[in-house]
Parts: structure tokens; C-alpha cells; sequence
């Protein structure tokens, strides 16, 4: 019995040891820094991955959707793009856009046909769909916080009675609204698990973590760390990535472990791609940037 209890202790110090080592080494790779791939964009928001490694992103102010290819080459995928801003690919290889112009959420086949997923809630317009989240079951969490934006046709004020987050069903029938205590929510991200949701409160400046019930219902809410941010993602350690004034990485306990520091005034999103995975893509206000890393991401 007593051999029995020594083994179990000694695995679980074994377990904490690795985890203390990760912590301490950080999610960058030796010797790695922020490179500059791309500028002269507006404003870059947006990075996602498909299946391939290619990376797709936007730069709304100029209403398009770029793609950063694995063989390192730059292209325009779509111009206009309806002014899109977050993006995420499905498990059918159809890209899934924030579509700000109209305030929707698009799906962009890879022939460019476009389908409405949604157009409002309840009968009434979003605020803005921001940021997005498609679950292994594809079901689809994103944000819709307030951004006035100058090419709104629409009355600017806020369309909703607030700002929530929102789960479309992996059907796409049902449209039901998830949070409703939120001040802004803005970056949002899951585990690959599907068990937890990461919801960033930019305007409270905090990240919350929920379980996700059936139904994309979510429950057990409670403050993942205080600091809110633009986009996220996550590694296949758990860590969570958040951004602003660069990147900054807790693990799954909320605990800060790494930052990246990134030569903009603002960064925006961040994804992980390439055909490794190892390759983190920053989205920073004038350009695209990429850290090499020692973890993979979860996506």
C-alpha cells in the first residue's frame, strides 16, 4: 500500500516538475524575436489558420482578407470582404468572417461564395460581430461588442441591449445568446476539448473562463486572469495568448508565464500556423509579424 501511495506521490511530482520546467522556459523558441513579414496595410486584425497552414487574415480599412501561404508568399483572397475583422475556419474548410459592414457573420466558401449565417438577433441588428470561435462540434461562439465604424449606414448607437456573446448552432438554425454581464467582449477562444470558453472583457479589462454545457449554454464562470485583450488563441499545452501592447501568454492556471514584445502601437490577434504549427502570427496595427515557438498551437 505504502509503495502504491510513494508511486502516485511520485508521479504527481514528476508532473508539477514538468509543468514548473515549461513555465519556466516560456512558449518562445531559443533565441527567436518577432519578425516583420508584411506592412504597409491600414489596420490588421483577424488571423486564422486552415487546414493546410496557410494563414488567412484582414485589413479592415481597406475591406480585404489576405492569405500568407506556407511557401511565404502574400495574396489578396477577397476584395471587398464586408469589411471583415475576426476570422475562423470551419471543419469543412469554409472560412468564417465577422462581417462588419452589415454587422453579420459570413461563411466564405474557397470558390468566394458567401452565405449569411447570421444577420440579427431576436430581429434586431448586431452591434458588430467581432471575434469568433468555431467548436469541434461546429458550433460557432463569437462577440459582439460596440465599434462605431465611419462606413456604417445604420444609426451607430447600439443595436442590442448590450454586449454579449452569442452560439450558433452547429446546424446553423439556432441562434441563442450565451453571456449577458460582459462590459465589451472582444477576444474569444476554446479548448479543443470543447469543456472551456475563454471570453476576453476588453472594456473591464479581464478574461473570464466558462464550462460549455449542451446547447453551447455556458456555466461555472470565473476570472481567468485580470487583463482583457483583442484576440486570443491557445497551444496544445493550454496556454492562453492574449494581446494589446504585444503578447501576453498565462498558462491554463492564469498564471503570466511569457510576452512578446511586438514594434506597433497596437497588436490585434494572433493565430498559430504553418505546416508545424510552430509558427505564432501576430496581426500588429500596420503589419503581419511571426515568432517561432517551442510549443505547438492547439488549432
Amino acid at each position: 500500500m505504502r509503495t502504491i501511495a510513494n508511486r502516485i506521490v511520485a508521479v504527481a511530482c514528476a508532473i508539477t516538475l514538468v509543468a514548473a520546467v515549461a513555465a519556466a522556459q516560456g512558449v518562445v523558441a531559443p533565441g527567436a524575436t518577432a519578425v516583420k513579414l508584411a506592412g504597409d496595410f491600414k489596420f490588421t486584425e483577424g488571423p486564422a489558420v486552415d487546414a493546410a497552414g496557410n494563414v488567412y487574415f484582414t485589413d479592415q480599412p481597406n475591406d480585404r482578407i489576405k492569405k500568407w501561404s506556407t511557401e511565404g508568399a502574400l495574396s489578396t483572397f477577397m476584395q471587398p470582404s464586408g469589411r471583415a475583422n475576426g476570422l475562423y475556419f470551419d471543419g469543412k474548410g469554409n472560412l468564417l468572417a465577422c462581417a462588419d459592414e452589415e454587422n453579420q457573420l459570413w461563411e466564405i466558401t474557397a470558390g468566394k461564395k458567401v452565405t449569411v449565417l447570421v444577420k440579427d438577433y431576436q430581429g434586431k441588428p448586431l452591434n458588430g460581430p467581432n471575434d469568433l470561435w468555431v467548436a469541434h462540434d461546429q458550433g460557432v461562439f463569437f462577440t459582439d461588442p460596440l465599434y462605431k465604424r465611419s462606413y456604417w449606414k445604420r444609426d451607430p448607437a447600439m443595436q442590442q441591449d448590450g454586449q454579449h456573446v452569442y452560439y450558433l448552432s452547429p446546424d446553423r438554425k439556432t441562434l441563442v445568446r450565451v453571456t449577458d454581464d460582459l462590459k465589451q467582449p472582444n477576444g474569444i477562444i476554446g479548448t479543443p476539448d470543447g469543456k472551456t470558453l475563454y471570453v476576453a472583457d476588453i472594456g473591464a479589462g479581464r478574461t473570464w473562463g466558462y464550462d460549455i454545457q449542451s446547447g453551447g449554454r455556458l456555466a461555472g464562470k470565473r476570472l481567468f486572469c485580470e487583463m482583457g485583450s483583442d484576440g486570443m488563441t491557445i497551444d496544445s499545452e493550454g496556454n492562453v495568448y492574449l494581446t494589446g501592447k504585444g503578447v501576453t501568454v498565462f498558462d491554463k492556471g492564469g498564471r503570466q508565464i511569457d510576452h512578446i514584445a511586438v514594434d506597433e502601437p497596437w497588436t490585434a490577434n494572433v493565430c498559430f500556423g504553418g505546416t508545424d504549427r510552430q509558427s505564432l502570427f501576430i496581426t500588429a496595427s500596420k503589419g503581419l509579424y511571426l515568432i517561432r515557438t517551442r510549443v505547438r498551437g492547439a488549432y
